[in-house]
């Protein structure tokens, strides 16, 4: 049986992939993360070492591959009228359910800004069984031009608690269930024509490795790795369009 882990609200618990070429981006993110993807009659299922990290998804109509966090609701009923009252709004969905006596959930909304999410109520399916480690999703961040506006929704959204981080950049960290959980980063005039969106960060052990492992396997890193407090970074896409965070965490040696 796949491991389990507990996602408080607020929480990414699921990332999935939307793009034309679902084979493609199997291939690559096998490649470069180790995972093993199976059909699960239309989209496929990426599991690391038998646990599920994420889901690739064909989709015809897509304009550009794009990743989607999964953010965790224990009452999803709920978070979207909150969705709604914060001024964000609903775009496919809600599909509920009962499964093996389990009530569960999702619905794909987007914040007052224009950022695409999706609510997850997990029930049989739990959502990602692995975190933080080499292959697996690691952190997500909201990246918007108001910042002020975005802390409002999303505080109000998950009872997040929201802690501004000092330095050369506007960005904010959530918690929830008492622990970091997201961000949330200003879009400043270097982000000029980008649209407002979440970005997806998956752990990497070696980043020197796993960028060039990229490059190897078709895609491009538009973003090469730099340092932050938290870990070496770099941005990447895969050969489909979807783009990413890479992140090697912060260990002695990069103290």
């Amino acid at each position: 049986m796949a491991e389990t882990i507990g996602h408080p609200d607020g929480a990414p618990c699921w990332a999935q992939l939307l793009t034309r070429d679902a084979g493609a981006a199997e291939r690559f993110y096998a490649g470069l993360f180790g995972w093993e993807c199976r059909d699960r009659g239309g989209w496929a299922m990426c599991l690391l070492g038998g646990r599920p990290v994420a889901a690739i998804t064909p989709d015809p109509a897509a304009d550009r591959a794009a990743w989607t966090v999964h953010l965790a609701t224990a009452d999803l009923t709920a978070a979207l009228a909150r969705v709604e009252a914060g001024g964000g709004k609903p775009l496919e969905g809600p599909v509920q359910g009962t499964v093996e006596g389990h009530a569960e959930g999702y619905a794909l909304v987007a914040d007052p800004a224009g950022a695409t999410f999706a609510l997850l109520q997990p029930g049989a399916f739990a959502g990602a069984g692995a975190l933080a480690e080499p292959g697996a999703m690691s952190w997500a961040e909201v990246n918007v031009p108001d910042g002020s506006a975005a802390d409002a929704f999303y505080t109000a959204l998950f009872s997040y608690e929201h802690e501004q981080v000092p330095g050369g950049i506007d960005y904010a960290v959530y918690s929830a269930g008492g622990r970091a959980v997201s961000g949330r980063l200003l879009m400043d005039e270097h982000w000029a024509g980008v649209p407002p969106h979440w970005m997806i960060y998956f752990d990497v052990a070696d980043l020197a490795a796993a960028t060039a492992k990229v490059a190897e396997l078709g895609g491009a890193v538009p973003v090469p790795a730099f340092d932050t407090p938290h870990g070496r970074l770099a941005v990447v896409n895969d050969p489909t369009g979807g783009f990413l965070t890479l992140r090697q965490p912060a260990g002695p040696e990069h103290a």
